[in-house]
């Protein structure tokens, strides 16, 4: 065991990403951590075994001298990790976690490959077949705002994705308190194109990425909104002409005599102490613009009375609350460190591109 005095010795996987890079980006601020090897997806290895990571994304030049090298066990093992961060495709991760696991090592998965609690959902929403049950069943949910103590026992960490976490944060508690009627809810999310990833496609191209739903009725991440809202959901993903961020509108009907102040108490008595979720006083929306570049989920809502009806709005950035961000708020967590260590002061005019 190290002691005390010693930093944590931290991996990625998936360094090539804007997940991954994002979460460089925060590690090398953190003043609790060593990068023991930065490392590209096994997919991406076979095509590129090898570059500096600083050439992948030149605004890291001067920062960090790293490679991004091939994925194998042995490699990531031989800088003897404390930690894997995996921003890895979810059959990657399936692969790749239990193996570190069993090296006793604290792994926090990006992807989606140990969110969903019943591993025969797997096939259907992910294209591949679940063969890691008990370690499924013993995967903690990565979002701290709910499940802070569990965080801090875990050796896997499933961290939520990002249009689960925008959904997630203004609802959960309302279900939690019998707010909400039992019918499904409505969700229309927007994420901005770097919710895509690097891999090329046409939609995503500069004179071509426009506002536009996909996914209809089909995305997979719809199973995970219902799993942790304790709800049924209907949602409908948009492709946002911007480069990050997701603004997502929530249409609930409330239970019978809810009014507009059970539904704040509701949201202010379980995050007025949180450091990243923030409810806005009524009137004031949240924005992409305005979590840009940082942790924060910001959500605001209106009730029609005479209708029962409530509109929710929650905004994040998709790389940093809705991925690296919150995969860093776990680690802290999960080690002892204050929450926002790692974190810092954002700009007052925000960078549209991954730091």
């Amino acid at each position: 065991m190290k002691s005390e005095r010693d930093a944590l010795v931290v991996s990625v996987v998936g360094a090539g990403g804007y997940s991954g890079a994002e979460l460089v980006g925060l590690l090398l601020r953190h003043p609790g951590l060593k990068i023991g090897g930065l490392f590209g997806s096994s997919q991406r290895a076979a095509a590129k075994p090898e570059s500096a990571f600083a050439s992948e994304f030149p605004s890291f030049r001067g920062w960090t001298e790293l490679p991004i090298r091939a994925a194998s066990l042995e490699a990531i093992l031989a800088d003897s990790p404390d930690v894997v961060f995996l921003a890895t495709p979810h059959e990657v991760s399936h692969d790749l976690a239990p193996q570190l696991c069993r090296e006793g090592i604290v792994v926090l998965d990006l992807s989606a490959a140990f969110r969903l609690t019943d591993p025969n959902a797997y096939p259907k929403h992910y294209a591949f077949t679940h063969h890691h049950a008990a370690l499924l069943r013993h995967a903690v949910y990565g979002l701290a705002e709910l499940n802070r103590s569990s965080i801090a026992r875990a050796q896997l960490v499933a961290v939520p994705g990002c249009y689960p976490t925008s959904v997630i944060l203004p609802v959960r508690p309302l279900t939690d308190a019998g707010l909400l009627a039992a019918s499904p809810i409505i969700v229309d999310s927007t994420s901005g194109v770097s919710g895509a990833g690097r891999s090329l496609a046409l939609r995503n191209l500069f004179c071509e990425v426009s506002q536009q739903p996909y996914g209809v009725l089909t995305h997979r991440h719809q199973p995970e909104m219902e799993q942790e809202c304790g709800t049924e959901v209907i949602f409908t993903p948009h492709l946002g002409p911007y480069p990050r961020g997701i603004l997502s509108t929530v249409h609930a009907t409330l239970a019978a005599d809810v009014t507009e102040v059970d539904v704040r108490s509701a949201l202010s008595l379980r995050y007025e102490a949180e450091p990243f979720v923030h409810l806005l006083p009524a009137g004031v929306w949240p924005s992409v613009g305005a979590v840009a570049g940082t942790n924060r989920c910001d959500i605001g809502f209106a009730v029609d009375a005479s209708r029962r009806h409530l509109v929710l709005c929650s905004a994040i950035d998709n790389l940093l609350k809705g991925a690296a961000g919150q995969a860093l708020q776990c680690m802290n967590i999960r080690f002892g460190f204050d929450e926002r260590v790692g974190f810092h002061l954002p700009s007052a005019l925000q960078q549209p591109t991954p730091q």
